[in-house]
């Protein structure tokens, strides 16, 4: 498979770590594959750009296959695991907090992204790496929990403009970013855009509580967090960047919670949003480089809906996960629009992306002087190219 598809040893290894639940038949592969390692560097680099680091060290070791790597590629990525296990106790420590404040007003927090999955597949070991704490909050009570926690001393990225804070529930999925003593907490409002906002109903509604540090959070029932994450994952590859970290949480959710995530339900819930092809296209590199086997149903989808040419698009991003110019800017500004519900907010929206405040401008373009900030104000009417750009 390695040498029919280009892939070198060091990503098939790589590929191979990411999973929490080892089969001998797996074990059998990976201890096969660590002696032909040539470039344990190359993997280093490789696993911090997918952001599997910790992940990939901490499965090595626990199977004893770390032998061979050189000691100061292990000291790096040994470090890599307790980095992020200090990092996750602290961001867990800043959303306890979080809870605090918005349980007392009785406000539903789901959470989503690596948190979520850290508390309940990866088991707080620190093996999910994450920056920011992500939380989904009803559209309804986004804005007063936001401001709730600017009472309480977290500080707002700038909204972009005067147009944007007319709109700032229905612009993108989430708030601008709250920070706190090094925390980044992100309330979002909507996970699939579109008209209809069904799935994020469902998302906010069903699940099952769980307690962080004495306080009441909410977790995503498996399914449709399976699909919330295809469609993340999807985002991202929209601006040209993927990491196997991403789908890595596909996996392990597929490892728990497979009988609950692959049966007609996933289907129909990809139809019905028009998610089809989305979801064929991110179910083939599970089937075929992580060798996960799929129920008939499953197969049969995905050999009606799958892009023929989206395994190049992987592998693509396989050797290059970061830093990748958008391929196509027109199509991304087009796609974040049409998730944008009536004619006056686009507008609206349009307008506050051509005209930022001067304080946008200036975290934007890291500059502190306001005459230098209005010299960049030309560059932004470059967006309207996009708008009539198909």
């Amino acid at each position: 498979m390695s040498s029919e598809l280009n892939i070198r040893d060091e990503e098939r290894l790589l590929i191979e770590l990411c999973r929490l639940d080892f089969s001998e038949e797996h074990l059998k592969k990976i201890r096969l594959l660590v002696p032909e390692i040539k470039d344990w560097d190359y993997f280093r680099k490789l696993a911090n750009a997918h952001g599997v680091t910790a992940l990939a060290w901490n499965n090595l070791e626990k199977h004893n296959l770390n032998s061979s790597i050189p000691n100061d590629v292990a000291v790096i990525l040994r470090g890599s695991l307790l980095q992020s296990l200090s990092r996750n106790t602290f961001n867990t420590e800043s959303l306890a907090n979080a809870l605090r404040l918005l349980n007392a007003e009785k406000i539903k927090t789901v959470l989503l992204k690596g948190m979520a999955l850290e508390n309940s597949i990866y088991g707080n070991a620190g093996l999910r790496q994450m920056s920011d704490v992500d939380v989904l909050i009803s559209r309804a009570d986004c804005i007063r929990a936001r401001n709730i926690l600017i009472q309480d001393g977290y500080e707002s990225l700038p909204v972009k403009s005067f147009f944007h804070k007319l709109i700032l529930a229905d612009t993108g999925k989430h708030l601008p970013s709250l920070l706190k003593n090094g925390t980044s907490l992100e309330i979002h409002h909507e996970l699939f855009g579109g008209k209809n906002r069904t799935l994020t109903s469902l998302f906010y509604d069903t699940g099952f509580e769980i307690k962080i540090k004495d306080e009441t959070a909410w977790i995503p029932q498996p399914q449709i967090f399976f699909l919330y994450l295809v469609k993340h994952l999807y985002l991202h590859e929209l601006n040209n960047e993927s990491q196997l970290r991403l789908y890595t949480d596909l996996v392990v959710l597929l490892e728990k919670h497979r009988e609950e995530i692959l049966n007609a339900d996933l289907i129909k819930l990809a139809s019905e949003s028009g998610m089809q092809e989305m979801l064929a296209n991110h179910l083939e590199p599970l089937r075929i480089f992580w060798e996960i086997p799929f129920p008939a149903l499953i197969n049969d989808f995905i050999s009606k809906n799958l892009n023929p040419s989206y395994l190049n698009k992987f592998l693509f991003f396989l050797k290059s996960p970061k830093d990748n110019p958008p391929a196509d800017k027109s199509h991304f500004y087009h796609h974040v629009l049409s998730d944008i519900p009536g004619l006056h907010r686009k507008i609206l929206f349009v307008l506050g992306d051509i005209f930022p405040s001067v304080r946008f401008m200036k975290n934007r373009y890291k500059c502190t002087s306001t005459l230098k900030v209005l010299m960049y104000y030309p560059h932004r009417i470059g967006k309207l190219w996009w708008l009539i750009k198909r």
